[in-house]
């Protein structure tokens, strides 16, 4: 239900009230370890919600901090936000459950957003609630409420669906920073740069690796750092003449050992167990790799076209007509720009799959199991970027049903 102006004016000075920016930050060094990988063109962000964590290793280079479904969950089941979520009840008196939990929800991830904006003075990106993800009016009214809050410190986390795409762009029109986020390719991140404009695109590079690793494909390695590096070049050339250029995030790292493959990224966002390692066993020492062009290794009798996994770094031509034809014409409803993608023959970009197979997706995990869609993925219907997409935000639906079920909980008392 959409909530009249004055109730929306009382949860926003509610969450202002609970959380003032500016005091309690906390005194950092530059550390020159950091210091040399910013010089050589990345920026960096810690990717947390433990300000704990996070406050050991914070220095002058870090410039972000991004937040969630999965990391917000972990932090408010250690109970530290029983008591916010009884008091705001009482601001949402008179709202149906559900209403009253989305709404909580959305009070949890601002006020544990400035609490990181105030604690460490950077940027914060937060996650809209999952239920919102094939919802265009509900994404843009929820992310311009988070920038209403803190326009100085809060990028708005979109996610890749064909709703996701459209409410991004409308975001982007009215100046407000997007982290779009769920991109696993090169041509995800073509689409949405040519489309809207996102301040940020990803690619989940580590649940890239592990597809192939996991299944036995090949030894997993490059792979997701192959797709980095090429959607940074793909995203850098559209957005080049724009007024604010759209910037390339390496994702979901796995291991410090990923980072000299990745020097000169734009933009590293590090859970800090790989930024502790890094520090432990790397030389600080690095090069650009932007130039690099990485070889993916499959084992004996597994076919790369079969894979199709040329996919995750190359744009086709029926991506570029897609493409072409969102931006010529622009979509105001998701299932337009799924039957677009399959008339311009891009379908495996969003496939038409039941419900059923949808939940079968879910129950895989966030790795897909490739003996149940490899045939699929070799026909052209599915691609991995695909289903790792669908595969991640239905792991961050079970995190966020984790984190109403909470809220509900506490409704109840």
């Amino acid at each position: 239900m959409a909530l009249p102006p004055s109730r929306v004016d009382l949860i926003h000075n509610f969450v202002k009230e609970e959380i003032e920016v500016g005091h309690g930050r906390i005194e950092t060094e530059s550390d020159p370890f950091w210091k040399a990988l910013c010089l050589v063109g990345s920026e960096l962000w810690l990717d947390t919600g433990d300000i704990d964590a996070a406050t050991a290793l914070w220095t002058d280079e870090f410039t972000a901090l991004t937040t969630n479904n999965t990391l917000l969950n972990a932090e408010v089941q250690k109970g530290i936000y029983d008591d916010l979520i009884q008091k705001a009840v009482g601001v949402l008196s008179g709202l149906d459950v559900q209403t009253q939990i989305i709404e909580i929800a959305f009070i949890l991830n601002a006020c544990h957003g400035l609490r990181l904006a105030q604690r460490f003075g950077g940027r914060v990106s937060v996650e809209l609630h999952t239920i919102l993800a094939h919802d265009i009016e509900r994404s843009v009214s929820y992310g311009q409420r988070y920038y209403e809050i803190c326009p100085e410190h809060f990028i708005i986390k979109v996610p890749l669906t064909p709703s996701g795409l459209i409410a991004m762009r409308r975001l982007r029109e009215d100046g407000i920073p997007v982290n779009f986020t769920l991109g696993f390719s090169a041509r995800h991140n073509f689409v949405a740069t040519a489309f809207g404009a996102p301040s940020y695109v990803n690619v989940f590079l580590g649940r890239l690796n592990s597809y192939i690793a996991d299944h036995q494909l090949g030894d997993g390695k490059l792979v997701g750092e192959k797709a980095v590096l090429a959607s940074q070049r793909v995203v850098k050339d559209l957005s080049r003449s724009n007024p604010e250029p759209t910037l390339q995030i390496a994702a979901s790292l796995r291991a410090a050992a990923q980072l000299p493959y990745l020097v000169g990224i734009d933009v590293f966002t590090m859970p800090v167990n790989v930024a502790a390692d890094a520090k432990e066993e790397l030389s600080g020492e690095w090069e650009t790799s932007l130039d690099n062009e990485y070889t993916v290794n499959l084992n004996d009798g597994i076919s790369g076209s079969d894979l199709r996994i040329d996919t995750l770094w190359e744009v086709s031509e029926a991506d570029r007509e897609l493409t072409d034809s969102l931006t010529a014409e622009v979509p105001h409803r998701a299932d337009e720009v799924v039957n677009r993608a399959h008339d311009m023959g891009a379908g495996d970009l969003f496939p038409r799959l039941s419900d059923e197979e949808l939940v079968q997706i879910a129950d895989n995990g966030k790795i897909p199991k490739h003996e149940t869609w490899g045939d699929r993925i070799k026909s052209g219907e599915l691609a991995i970027d695909t289903l790792l997409n669908l595969a991640g935000l239905a792991s961050f639906e079970s995190d966020q049903q984790a984190l109403d079920d909470r809220i509900e909980k506490l409704i109840a008392r």
